[in-house]
């Protein structure tokens, strides 16, 4: 993995994980935390939709967005349903 790629990867990441706190409401992690939930979540919905669709996505476009998005999402409810979190409404 050249330079290039991994600021791409950290940008998508950012991105996808500052939706993601968004939508879930609750708070996020910081911008560091955001960019970790961003980049696993990445992974987990590249991998699901690999598995589940047998879609592949690479680069930074709106499709990679938003399977990063749907990972990161994924990820904060395991991370909440895990660590007993709750959100105030």
């Amino acid at each position: 993995m050249d330079l290039t790629s991994l600021v791409v990867w950290l940008v998508l990441g950012l991105v996808a994980g500052w939706l993601a706190s968004v939508v879930m409401k609750g708070g996020g992690y910081g911008i560091v935390g955001d960019m970790v939930v961003g980049v696993i979540g990445a992974f987990i919905g590249g991998w699901l939709s690999s598995m589940l669709f047998g879609v592949t996505v690479t680069g930074f476009n709106p499709l990679s967005i938003l399977i990063a998005f749907v990972g990161a999402c994924i990820l904060i409810a395991i991370l909440r349903a895990v660590s007993g979190r709750r959100t105030v409404v």
